[in-house]
Formats: C-alpha cells, structure tokens, sequence
C-alpha cells in the first residue's frame, strides 16, 4: 500500500504538466482545476469552439482501466458523454456537467434513491469486452465465510451486464443535458444484483440500519432483483473495499447478516 501511495504521489506532482501537454495537443484552453480525487487530476477546459469540457487525467489502476469503453458502450445515455481519450496518457475529455454538483447533496425534495433507480437500467448494457466480476472476486481473494459466499455468487450470476461498481451519490452529479448524470465508471460484466451493493452500503442515503434495509428492499422491488443474491452481494463487496475506505461500514456486514 505504502509504495501505491508513493506512486500515485509522484505521479500526482507531475499531473498539472501532463494536463499541458494534452490540452496542447487538443486544442483546449484549461481553466480552474475540480478538487482533486484519489487518483485523479480533473481541471475545467474549453474546446477551440468554446464549447465547455472536462479533462480527466488519473493515475492508471485497474478499477479505472476501461474507464473510457464503458463511457463508450454507454454513450451518453444516463452518463456523462465522453469527447476524446488518450488511452497512453491516462486522459479523458468529457462533457461538462453544470451546475456539477453531487446527488448526495440534492435538497430535501429530491429522491435521490429514485434517481438512482431511474439511472441503473440505462447503465445495464451489454457487457462483451469488459473485465468480470468472477475475475475480480479472484483477485479479491477473500478468506473466510465471505470468501466462500463471493465464490458461490460468481459462480452462479444470471445474466452478465455492464455495470458500475462504484455507483453512489458523488459519482452522480447534476447535469444540463439531463437533470443528473453518471461520471466516473469502474466497470464490470456482471450480474445485475451485484450493481446495487454499492449504493446499499454507501451512508450518504442514510447511516442506520433502518436506511440501509430501506435502500436494499426497494431497489430490489422497484428493478425486480433478487433480495439475496443483492444481499449477499452488497456483504461482499462491503468486505472486498473496506480496506481502500476512510469510513467503518463493518456494521453493514453485520447487519445484513
């Protein structure tokens, strides 16, 4: 971990130069850079027409490998459009989504798990050409029960689908084209069930244990998933990302247990 965090640390002091580079070659006038991410440097840039865009330039890992082909396969629809990638420099042009800001912070009157439901369908493409969730379970090499359960869901997924197993509140943001839009994809082919368990375990709906069996029973209902396999799911990956978080989900686990 310690020499992952050096790289993205050395690569990160060299991201404004990069973004220099590629804008020249673009074309693109660059303006204020967004707050950056993990592993991330994402600066306002305008096209040789004006047109307002997005250049995303991120430290290459494999979660965000094939970034661009689900922004591809999805081409807008539900999603933020993607306008140019340099597969070499790690570097996307995007559209720009303003007012930008995230669903997690919608006002009151929003239903931002509504919102989320309308989305998941749209983003639920065919799934050829994309790494699978029964590799990732591998490369996870979880031990234990979870171990075991992961193994025994891998092996028995429906229908493969292309879906985003980061989706949550602050990868959903506020749009112009459409009122909310879907930005930064980790994609994998996998069963549907799977794509809800990062929007379950996720606290920005709600922190208690009445809100995360909220978020599960309705999004199971309202998209006719199967309640265990989600379950069993949203258990796993809770597991499988609770060492790249900031935030104690264990309670989840224990709770849907």
């Amino acid at each position: 971990m310690g020499e992952t965090l050096a790289a993205i640390e050395e690569w990160r002091r060299g991201a404004a130069r990069l973004a220099e580079d590629v804008a020249a070659d673009w074309g693109l006038t660059l303006g204020r850079p967004y707050v950056p991410g993990a592993a991330g440097h994402v600066v306002r840039a305008e096209l040789a027409d004006g047109t307002p865009a997005v250049l995303k330039l991120f430290w290459p890992h494999c979660e965000a490998e094939q970034e661009a082909d689900a922004l591809e396969r999805w081409d807008g629809d539900g999603a933020v459009r993607l306008l140019a990638r340099d597969d070499a420099r790690s570097a996307l042009l995007l559209e720009r989504c303003e007012p930008g800001s995230f669903l997690s912070e919608a006002s009151a009157d929003v239903d931002r798990l509504g919102v989320l439901i309308g989305l998941l369908p749209r983003l639920w493409k065919r799934a050829e050409g994309f790494h699978s969730l029964t590799d990732e379970v591998a490369w996870w090499d979880l031990d234990g029960s979870v171990g075991a359960l992961a193994r025994e869901l891998a092996a028995t997924q429906g229908d493969l689908v292309l879906v985003h197993q980061d989706l949550h509140g602050e990868n959903v943001i506020a749009a112009q084209r459409e009122p909310w839009l879907v930005i930064d994809p980790k994609p994998l082919a996998a069963e549907r069930e799977f794509a809800v368990a990062p929007i379950v375990r996720s606290f920005e709906l709600g922190r208690s244990k009445r809100d995360v069996f909220y978020r599960l029973d309705r999004l199971c209902a309202e998209l006719g998933l199967d309640r265990e396999r989600a379950r069993g799911w949203t258990i796993v990956h809770t597991v499988a990302w609770g060492g790249d978080s900031s935030v104690d989900r264990s309670e989840v686990v224990e709770w849907l247990r």
